[in-house]
C-alpha cells in the first residue's frame, strides 16, 4: 500500500510540475491500491469539478487495472462498452489520460494516481512526476495505436 509520506510526495511533486509547466491550477488525488484516498492538493483557483475528475481517473485505473491512457483508447474503439462501464462505476471511471497506476519496485500496483486541471497529456506528465519524486514507478497505460 502507498504510504502517506509518498503520496504527499506525489501530490506536491505533481502540483510543482504543472506550475513549473505554467499550467491552470491543478488538483492531484492519491488512491491507495483498496481505492481510499491517501492525500489530495487542489491549487487555488481549481474549478470545483476538478476533485471529481481526478478521483475518477485513479479510481477507474484501480478498477480497470490499467493507466487511464488505455481506457481512453478503449473508449474511443469500444464506446458502447466503456459507456457501460462508466454507468457501473457509478462515477468511479473517467476514461482520459491522466490516471496513472502506481508500482513498487517489484511491479506491484500500490495505488493511482489522478490529476485534473489542463489537457488529458499535461494532467498524466504531473501524475508521472509526482509519481517519479517518490521513487515509485509510473504506469500510465498505452494507446491502442
Amino acid at each position: 500500500m502507498i504510504g502517506y509520506s509518498q503520496a504527499r510526495t506525489i501530490v506536491e511533486a505533481g502540483l510543482a510540475h504543472g506550475r513549473e509547466n505554467a499550467l491552470p491550477p491543478m488538483t492531484v488525488a492519491v488512491l491507495g491500491a483498496d481505492g481510499e484516498l491517501v492525500a489530495f492538493g487542489k491549487e487555488d483557483g481549481s474549478s470545483l469539478l476538478r476533485e471529481k475528475i481526478a478521483r475518477g481517473k485513479a479510481k477507474g485505473a484501480l478498477n480497470m487495472g490499467v493507466g487511464s491512457r488505455s481506457l481512453a483508447a478503449r473508449a474511443a474503439t469500444h464506446p458502447a462498452f466503456v459507456s457501460s462501464l462508466i454507468g457501473l462505476a457509478a462515477g468511479d471511471l473517467v476514461p482520459v489520460a491522466g490516471g496513472v497506476l502506481v508500482r513498487d519496485a517489484d511491479g506491484v500496483v500500490v495505488g493511482a494516481v489522478g490529476v485534473s486541471g489542463h489537457q488529458p497529456d499535461q494532467d498524466e506528465a504531473c501524475a508521472v512526476a509526482g509519481i517519479l519524486a517518490a521513487g515509485l514507478a509510473a504506469d500510465p497505460g498505452v494507446d491502442a495505436h
